[in-house]
């Protein structure tokens, strides 16, 4: 259990996230996941990153019930700088990304896919933001970088979730697998990355967020401040605490 670093080949590390039952992460998750992102992107002989998930979904987000457990703003504000850490860290990667998503990829995950270079996606995965129904809000800035502007302001607004079929068709899903070619598939794509020269895949790496129209750290940090004030006003709690209820699946 934990956040846990392979190397199944040469030049290829493997990330993978294990937080049963359904890797909601809780703050220290975040950090976790973020330290091991940058670590394999500094090494010199890594030249691809696969992100990828055990158990049920990639991500289900932050775990609501640590944050229902706090009594005061330490949870949120943990939560917060972690995810930021996390989705930072996969963005300024070294190298490239290659998130492996099955299953829901939800909240938190979205930060981490939409700021990936390359994602690939089983059959069967989903992605979306349920914050609006959590308490929360954010991440906005990464689910733009996986769909149309107005596509992804219905999507925030309900928190519904789209299909990895409807992503690829929107061309920010490279390809979608069974889900037992999921890893194959991933590795694949992985191997022919890291089959490039070490120094100019980094070069390319930095060039390319360098071009970036939107600043994803800076945008994020914008969204994170309404974040902050659902949580100051109350409104925050009280919906969160719906999380898992009966009039929670009522809505």
């Amino acid at each position: 259990m934990g956040v846990s670093t392979s190397v199944p080949e040469e030049g290829i590390a493997l990330v993978t996230v294990d937080f049963p039952p359904v890797n909601a992460l809780p703050v220290r998750g975040w950090y976790d996941l973020a330290a091991a992102v940058r670590a394999a992107g500094r090494d010199p002989d890594i030249r691809c990153v696969i992100l990828t998930a055990e158990g049920r979904g990639f991500n289900a987000g932050v775990d609501i019930k640590e944050m229902q457990r706090a009594t005061g703003p330490e949870a949120l504000i943990g939560a917060n700088r972690g995810c930021y850490e996390a989705f930072a860290a996969v963005y300024d990667c070294e190298v490239p990304v290659v998130a492996a998503v099955h299953g829901f990829c939800l909240g938190g995950g979205i930060g981490l896919v939409g700021n990936a270079d390359v994602i690939v996606a089983s059959e069967d995965a989903a992605f979306g933001l349920p914050e609006l129904d959590r308490g929360a809000l954010g991440a906005a800035t990464h689910l733009a970088r996986l769909v149309p502007q107005h596509l992804m302001r219905a999507l925030y607004y309900t928190s519904r979730t789209v299909t990895a079929h409807e992503l690829h068709r929107h061309g920010s899903v490279w390809s979608v697998v069974p889900g037992d070619r999921l890893a194959a598939a991933a590795l694949d794509l992985a191997r022919e990355i890291a089959a490039k020269d070490g120094y100019l895949i980094r070069l390319a790496k930095a060039a390319i967020n360098g071009i970036d129209p939107v600043d994803v750290r800076r945008s994020y940090r914008f969204e994170q401040g309404f974040t902050f004030e659902a949580g100051l006003s109350g409104v925050a709690g009280r919906v969160r605490n719906t999380f898992g209820t009966d009039k929670e699946q009522q809505t």
